[in-house]
């Protein structure tokens, strides 16, 4: 069990125990950081060593693994059910709206997964994986570490339609955004917290041509141009162009983002909306001066969001290759 706490994220560690005290649901009282001490005691160090390297080779990929981890948890709970190919009987999430040719890390996933499949077959979950797998991501790149509840199956079912209508959009209001929030038991500081895992990644230009071109009062003019140079006007060109939601600290998970937001340089729609006037502009302005709070909140909420609807028990299965059923 890693229980070492980055010296960034001292403050993390309080919140994150104390929210770990406050925890008497069903689902999340299953899972434990040490479920896999006796199992299967190198499977953290090994996922970790995966992980390392893998965002050493691309820092790109530290967003891309945390991303993975939230597209799973918003449909049907944190169960892997992204990971699963297409067959006869599933029609899997992977080609789903929200995640084609957008969400990245499998291969990473599956790596990890041969590793430590040669230590322990057929004991670490996939879900598991996934889950520990942003921890180490945040902590590749600056951001925060969290002990990570483990004990999640993975499932054997899982939902096209579900991921078109349940993950947010980045064109989403903050109302609508909330609303997909509070329904999974993720408040508005959680959403605002898990936001800025926007501090880190890219969009690609059909998320943000809109924005740019808008001409609207909540987008710096200088910003907007800058990014219309590799975001072409013209629908349909240069529609996968990237450009970092970050262009300060594009690769450090930092509170960035949150300064961004007030000087009106939030790439995405729906990233600018936590600062246009709402209830979410006060959580902004103090992430924005205070990087401890932020951290501290982004691990607190990894951890709720960690625990949405996990498999437990004999529920689901422990899948010997992540992208298909055993």
């Amino acid at each position: 069990m890693i229980k070492s706490f980055s010296s960034s994220a001292n403050v993390a560690s309080v919140a994150v125990l104390l929210l770990l005290a406050l925890m008497s649901t069903t689902s999340s009282a299953q899972l434990s950081s040490t479920f896999y001490d006796s199992t299967c005691p190198n499977a953290l160090a090994t996922i970790r060593k995966s992980i390392r390297t893998a965002v050493s080779a691309e820092r790109r990929m530290a967003a891309s693994l945390i991303r993975l981890h939230f597209h799973d948890c918003f449909v049907q709970g944190c169960d892997a059910s992204i990971l699963l190919d297409d067959t006869d009987s599933i029609t899997g999430e992977k080609n789903a709206l929200p995640n084609l040719n957008s969400v990245r890390g499998y291969d990473v996933i599956d790596n990890a997964k041969s590793e430590v499949e040669k230590l322990c077959p057929g004991v670490v979950s996939c879900a598991d994986i996934v889950s520990v797998a942003a921890r180490d991501a945040s902590v590749a790149v600056g951001g925060p570490d969290w002990l990570v509840q483990l004990g999640r199956r993975d499932s054997t079912t899982a939902s096209k339609a579900l991921a078109e209508s349940s993950l947010p959009s980045f064109l989403d209001s903050l109302e609508s955004l909330t609303r997909r929030f509070d329904g999974l038991g993720l408040n508005v500081r959680d959403f605002v917290a898990l936001s800025g895992a926007h501090s880190i990644g890219q969009a690609q230009c059909f998320t943000f041509r809109g924005r740019i071109y808008s001409n609207t009062s909540d987008i710096d003019a200088n910003f907007a141009r800058t990014r219309g140079r590799n975001c072409p006007a013209a629908a349909n060109v240069g529609n996968a162009n990237l450009a970092a939601l970050d262009l300060v600290t594009p690769n450090q998970l930092d509170n960035n983002y949150f300064k961004n937001l007030i000087q009106k340089k939030g790439l995405l729609a729906s990233d600018q909306v936590l600062f246009s006037g709402g209830n979410t502009d006060s959580i902004v302005s103090e992430y924005s001066s205070k990087p401890a709070n932020f951290k501290a909140d982004f691990a607190a909420a990894m951890i709720k969001m960690g625990n949405i609807n996990p498999l437990t028990g004999s529920n689901g299965q422990i899948r010997s290759v992540c992208s298909a059923l055993n």
